[in-house]
């Protein structure tokens, strides 16, 4: 069950006209471009990765001015809402989270989703998977022996993420009618909640969005 003893609480707040700007936030693996998809696909909203802009071809990094600019014309190009996974809170400040009905955080064990981490990257190295963002493909040397390495990330990053995320769950969680939902567990959670996602928009009578306002990644 999510969120027992208020089942009165929706899957998703929204504006309360129907629109629905949703962000996804946990740690590196955990799920986030998959489930934005896939609420993409429920909504009928765009889904912006925002991996995707600010990284170009060669790991090459958008200049902060210019991802604020991007970031901004993508949150804006859809009256009826957005899907946005990630966070880059260092060059964007709150501009997501401000303009956010519904945050949801996803905080599966790490035992959880770094193998499925491992394996992504496994794919990747072998041009099996697509990459974060179209020309920037996994290297081994990155991979195994640097400290920019995503697994690397993943596993120094689980406690901190946790720990941030926590708080703003304590602050502004559901449980105190808020908009921050945690999501954890080893997967059951996150089916549930999905079914009550995609019953609600059923209800509304929500259509599905032909394309996103960015093309499908996996963080």
């Amino acid at each position: 069950m999510i969120d027992s003893g208020r089942p009165a609480v929706p899957p998703l707040r929204g504006d309360g006209a129907g629109h629905f700007r949703v962000h996804i936030v946990g740690n590196s693996g955990v799920g986030k471009s998959t489930l934005g998809r896939e609420l993409s696909e429920m909504l009928g909203v765009p889904y912006i990765s925002l991996d995707r802009i600010f990284w170009g071809p060669g790991w090459a990094q958008t200049p902060t001015d210019a991802f604020r600019v991007k970031v901004r014309d993508a949150l804006d190009s859809d009256p009826r809402g957005w899907i946005v996974d990630g966070m880059y809170k260092s060059k964007l400040g709150t501009m997501v989270s401000d303009g956010a009905t519904d945050v949801i955080w996803l905080d599966p064990p790490l035992l959880l989703y770094l193998p499925r981490l491992c394996w992504r990257t496994f794919l990747r190295l072998l041009r099996l998977a697509s990459p974060c963002s179209p020309g920037c493909e996994e290297r081994a040397r990155e991979v195994f022996f640097s400290r920019d390495s995503i697994i690397w990330w993943c596993i120094t990053h689980h406690r901190s993420v946790r720990k941030r995320e926590g708080e703003a769950f304590r602050v502004d969680g559901v449980h105190a009618g808020g908009r921050v939902r945690r999501i954890g567990g080893w997967g059951a959670e996150l089916a549930a909640w999905k079914r009550e996602v995609r019953a609600m928009s059923m209800q509304a009578g929500a259509l599905p969005l032909a394309a996103s306002a960015s093309a499908p990644g996996s963080t």
